[in-house]
């Protein structure tokens, strides 16, 4: 009888503790408090990524044999990932109500938390597609919380594209996997070139991808999710879960000359596009799913350049960006003008590295990123500080707008803390991190001419700023290329008043369907075990096939 596994059990304990935490509220006196849990099971994983993601274990049996183990942009992403779900879901523990959605939000979060962690740690296709698949509809869930009608009709979207990303991918997978000897992501990788529909696969990946990175035309799910997802949903949203679809691309998009191009020319388009884009936004939360789009397309032209400082830029995005998100949740929560003020000073910290200040976490990943990627690319991420200076700017004023709380919950310093210290890691890790993932001198930073390179774009974009206040800017909802559509005629069935509803009913039996999806939409949101059920039943599940083989 051949062993259950081989390697160390690590890796599996990542994935394996927030199951099993996503499962607790299917005991009904626990299922009230379950939120309370939510800190509690990213530790793991940010222990295992802290400890240099040591190990990997394989289980022949399990599925088609999944094997797990991280490499050095994976562990590095890992951690970061692992650090802002925790501090997210700290601070959903102490700001969300109680009740029975509670249960439902914790299994779905726990659910969406494993699939985001077992991208980074899958060393087969079959278990990256799993997890892949997991953040992206779980996270569903997580868009859709507050019910409102904002929220559901950004959910609707986010779904849609969601299942038809997950259909590109399963497709472009089972295409290098035609080609390939085995199912291990290396040997699916370097099968798309001699694959005789590769540039197809390869295509079909940038697509299932692309719409989880936000790559712009793919990313209106994501101005759309973000303002309408609570607070702590909307942190991992644009920190963490759009890192799927980065990590996606880096492990399986061939060295090939063609498909780079792409990247680099829609990552550019929505790195000053979006930014621009973002002053058209009232919400804080809109403005900074837009910066969102717009980092994202650095990093997504940082794949297409081929650039080794990838995983290092994301880092620092991922934490500076969720601390952002949580920021706005704590000027909502500020009662007095102090906390305020405290608010906005960190916010504006947290701008000031994003936007690539001398000195800054995020000044030394855009000069880790500039390397080796040439001159015209180089300009082009010097350039992308003015419109991020800008839209940030923009994000600060709107921030500042949001009105203040009435009453002030007792949890407000020890989150107020917490958040500071997400952004103080955004700030310092970098810094921490130069010597081992950067070939550059450790002085480089403090050369003058490199100083004064980060240095003119942010005054650049601060005049830009003060301009653009002086305009009568236009305001949109957020959806950008939505907004234009022709919505009379291309209104979702669903979203049809209920006469019109019943009429159609009768007239076009395909829509029976239609309508039977949306009453089991409506009392899955409401059952109270919802996303526990289905965690149990994974497990279940995976443990038939494992015993039964």
């Amino acid at each position: 009888m051949n062993a259950l596994y081989s390697g160390s059990l690590a890796p599996f304990a990542v994935l394996l503790w927030p199951l099993l935490i996503g499962v607790v509220p299917v005991v009904p006196r626990w299922r009230d408090t379950a939120l309370r849990l939510l800190p509690l099971a990213p530790l793991p994983a940010l222990a295992f990524a802290m400890a240099g993601a040591p190990g990997a274990v394989v289980f022949p049996d399990l599925m088609l044999g999944v094997e797990l183990a991280a490499g050095p942009d994976s562990a590095l992403l890992l951690g970061m990932t692992a650090l802002v779900w925790a501090v997210a879901g700290w601070y959903g523990a102490q700001t969300m109500a109680r009740g029975r959605e509670a249960g439902i939000f914790t299994g779905f979060w726990c659910l969406t938390l494993a699939g985001n962690l077992g991208v980074y740690l899958a060393a087969d296709i079959i278990t990256f597609y799993v997890a892949f698949a997991a953040v992206s509809l779980a996270a569903w869930f997580l868009v859709v919380h507050d019910r409102t009608k904002a929220a559901l009709g950004a959910g609707r979207v986010y779904i849609t594209l969601a299942v038809l990303g997950e259909a590109a991918l399963l497709t472009g997978l089972m295409i290098g996997a035609a080609q390939a000897e085995d199912l291990q992501i290396a040997t699916v990788r370097a099968a798309f070139t001699d694959a005789p529909l590769g540039p197809l696969g390869v295509g079909l990946l940038i697509a299932g991808f692309g719409i989880k990175a936000g790559m712009v035309p793919l990313h209106v799910w994501l101005p759309l999710a973000h303002p309408a997802a609570p607070v702590a949903g909307s942190a991992v949203l644009s920190g963490a879960i759009v890192k799927a679809g980065l990590i996606g691309m880096l492990l399986l998009l061939p060295e090939a000359t063609g498909w780079r191009m792409v990247l680099v020319v829609l990552g550019l388009l929505g790195a000053f596009g979006a930014a621009l884009w973002g002053l058209t936004q009232r919400n804080p939360k809109a403005v900074l799913a837009y910066s969102t789009v717009s980092q994202m397309g650095l990093l997504l032209v940082l794949v297409g350049a081929g650039s080794q400082g990838v995983a290092y830029f994301a880092l620092h995005h991922g934490m500076a960006k969720g601390a952002l998100f949580l920021c706005v949740g704590m000027m909502m929560l500020a009662t007095s003008p102090l906390q305020r003020r405290a608010v906005l000073g960190l916010a504006g910290s947290a701008v000031l590295s994003v936007a690539g200040l001398p000195l800054t976490g995020g000044a030394l990943a855009k000069l880790a990123a500039k390397e080796g990627v040439g001159d015209m690319l180089s300009l082009a991420l010097t350039l992308s500080s003015v419109t991020t200076t800008l839209v940030l700017g923009w994000f600060l004023f709107r921030l500042a707008d949001l009105p203040a709380k009435p009453a002030q919950i007792p949890q407000w310093r020890g989150l107020f803390a917490a958040i500071a210290g997400l952004a103080a890691l955004a700030l310092a890790l970098p810094w921490l991190l130069w010597p081992g993932a950067v070939a550059l001198p450790r002085g480089y930073p403090f050369q003058p001419a490199t100083m004064l390179e980060g240095l003119w774009p942010m005054l650049l974009g601060l005049v830009a700023l003060a301009l653009a206040r002086r305009l009568a800017l236009p305001d949109y909802p957020p959806g950008d290329v939505l907004v234009f559509l022709p919505t009379q005629k291309l209104r979702p069935v669903l979203q049809l008043p209920v006469g019109r509803q019943g009429r159609l009913y009768r007239k076009r039996p395909v829509l029976r369907l239609l309508l039977m999806c949306k009453l089991a939409e409506r009392w899955l949101l409401h059952w109270p075990i919802a996303g526990s059920a289905l965690m149990g039943a994974a497990l279940a599940f995976a443990a038939m096939v494992w015993f039964a083989v």
